[in-house]
């Protein structure tokens, strides 16, 4: 099954002895360029989300249904593996069970499941975290509810940057014994907690928005971190390249004027012109 080859190649990243830098990916063109930049990996960021569905910022009102939805285009249009960012896994454990089976029937290669109290709480100033005790119920439903077993599971935990290293560890150590297949940590800035958080754990680990004393590559790879996220530079290049365009146009630039546009040979790399074309005469 295609969706498995996804899987497998995922599952090999998390088992090997590198950590990479995914691409963020978040529609069938920048899926396209991912993978034909050779990019080994994609990832789909709950905040590229909502931006790139919703145009909202990252305040969680976008859908299961528009994520899933959205995973299924990319699916579609390339077979670069996607780990995707399922947040809070949209509400309680049976929630997060359709999580779940509606990304894995998409296509995904993997997902993760994060303990923030999502939409943040009213009055709240600070980002606050459900229980240890809600999180692993939550992480225990999305293992139960996959049907494949090369589906990979990650349970994320934000406690390093919300309330203690402590707590993460605690976290982290759970989801580990309850099977999940790595262990996603936010809020790491320093490398004294990483190497607390290595030592107390024996899962592959993924970092988000890694800091400047934790852009070591080599350093990261030997304290088991595989994949290192750095951030979702692409649609915000992707928007200052329409922002442009359009202001171009509107001060009244002609076609040939303007500036920053893809060649006609990129753009019929990224449609995949020449295979539509193949196809069409047989």
């Amino acid at each position: 099954m295609a969706w498995r080859n996804r899987r497998a190649a995922l599952r090999a990243i998390l088992q090997g002895s590198a950590c990479l830098r995914p691409a963020s990916v978040y529609d069938a063109i920048s899926i396209r360029i991912a993978d034909d930049l050779g990019f080994e990996l994609g990832m789909f960021g709950g905040s590229v989300a909502s931006l790139a569905i919703l145009g909202d910022p990252d305040i969680a009102l976008i859908t299961l249904t528009e994520l899933a939805e959205q995973m299924r285009r990319m699916s579609r249009a390339a077979a670069l593996p996607v780990l995707v960012d399922a947040d809070h896994g949209y509400g309680n454990a049976l929630n997060v069970r359709r999580t779940v089976q509606e990304l894995e029937a998409a296509g995904a290669a993997g997902l993760t499941i994060e303990d923030t109290l999502l939409p943040q709480a009213y009055g709240a100033a600070e980002p606050q975290l459900i229980s240890r005790e809600e999180g692993l119920g939550k992480i225990k439903a999305a293992l139960d509810a996959r049907l494949d077993p090369s589906l990979v599971i990650v349970g994320r935990t934000g406690a390093c940057g919300i309330s203690s290293l402590g707590d993460a560890i605690a976290r982290a150590v759970a989801y580990e014994a309850a099977g999940v297949d790595a262990l996603f940590f936010t809020g790491v800035k320093m490398r004294d907690q990483l190497d607390a958080i290595s030592a107390a754990t024996k899962l592959p680990i993924i970092i988000g928005s890694p800091t400047a004393e934790l852009t070591d590559f080599d350093y990261l790879a030997q304290r088991r971190v595989r994949i290192a996220i750095q951030g979702h530079a692409s649609i915000s290049a992707a928007t200052e390249a329409v922002h442009k365009t359009l202001a171009a146009i509107k001060a009244g630039a002609a076609p040939k004027q303007l500036k920053g546009l893809a060649s006609a040979e990129l753009m019929n790399q990224v449609t995949r012109a020449d295979l539509v074309e193949e196809r069409e005469t047989h």
